[in-house]
């Protein structure tokens, strides 16, 4: 989801030793990065072991795409979705027969003025329905059983949303989701834009819409901790570059906290998408690849497609880790697990 990366490129390097001390590798344990079918496993710390086998490899099993997002694994029928923004559809894909088309075109209307008009972030809700953040209506929308098209969200307090970015749900119903400027031209400076800020909101089960806050520059990727007492947000821009932590409760968010901080940090991509384990391991795709974090921000490790990254998703048995870089999908089988829908 973060399209300001590709735009400037690599964020410029300043180098590992002029980091702050949250971004430094904290331990000694560094190994050099171990080859796999389609990239490289660097090891910065032992307590990946235990996450990520010695023997791991990243498959990448589709590509030719042109700016993937938005992996959701749909559990009874084996089968992973996953966004094009840039190519505005919605794929399937399967091990039997690969790659194919789910929706596709997804949006169909105007889009003067936008960057795309296509799906980006993409979740189910309790009852399987696909709910997605849609660049080209501005929207939270859900698609129903019959395929209609349902706005959940599009305007807050009477104003059109920015553009929905990533989405993810509470066990409560509850939806939360980033609102940055990316799909606007101009971003910021859009004369389409009728916000002044871009938000992180919640959007409750009863359909009431809440900002939780509108404090980050670029709100990009967001999870919640499997307790759900922890928000995490990816900020792509701005004084803190990196991951923000939030503690949630009925009112709100309290305790901003960086939770970790890669300003400076070179390579392919930046913050964006994530997922957390059953242990609370934050898997966040950034500069260079996936980082791995421990629940105390400790970076483990990263795994090392070789493309920009977007996001990922949990599949199959919940312990393989689907990864959406701009333009190929790719797979990595862990030891650990994460929690499907």
């Amino acid at each position: 989801m973060r399209e300001v990366a590709w735009i400037l490129g690599c964020i410029v390097a300043v180098g590992a030793a002029s980091l702050p001390m949250a971004a430094r590798p904290q331990s000694s344990q560094t190994s050099p990065p171990t080859s796999s079918a389609a990239g490289s496993i660097l090891r910065i710390d032992s307590r990946l072991d235990a996450l990520v086998p010695a023997d791991a490899r990243i498959e990448k099993i589709a590509e030719g795409f042109t700016f993937l997002e938005g992996p959701v694994w749909i559990r009874g029928e084996a089968r992973l979705l996953y966004s094009d923004l840039r190519g505005n559809a919605i794929y399937q894909w399967t091990e039997a027969k690969g790659a194919s088309d789910y929706i596709n075109p997804f949006f169909e209307g105007p889009g003067a003025g936008l960057r795309g008009v296509g799906p980006n972030g993409v979740a189910l809700d309790a009852e399987g329905r696909l709910v997605v953040c849609v660049y080209g209506s501005r929207s939270i929308t859900r698609v129903e059983t019959d395929g209609t098209r349902t706005a959940l969200a599009d305007r807050f307090e009477g104003k059109r949303l920015n553009s929905p970015n990533d989405l993810v749900f509470g066990s409560d119903g509850s939806l939360y989701f980033t609102d940055p400027s990316f799909g606007l031209e101009r971003m910021d400076e859009s004369p389409l834009r009728e916000l002044d800020f871009n938000g992180v909101y919640r959007l409750r089960s009863n359909g009431e819409l809440e900002l939780l806050t509108r404090d980050q520059q670029r709100p990009n990727g967001i999870a919640l901790s499997p307790d759900e007492s922890i928000l995490y947000v990816a900020n792509s821009g701005g004084a803190v570059t990196g991951w923000m932590a939030y503690d949630v409760g009925a009112d709100g968010l309290s305790n901003p906290r960086v939770f970790y901080d890669i300003t400076g940090v070179e390579g392919l991509g930046g913050a964006d998408g994530m997922k957390v384990d059953v242990a609370g391991n934050v898997f966040a795709t950034g500069p260079g690849g996936v980082w791995i974090f421990s629940p105390d921000g400790t970076h483990l490790g990263t795994l090392q497609p070789g493309e920009a990254l977007t996001n990922v998703g949990w599949g199959d048995d919940g312990r393989t880790l689907y990864i959406t870089g701009r333009t190929a999908l790719y797979r990595i089988r862990l030891s650990t697990s994460g929690a499907i829908p």
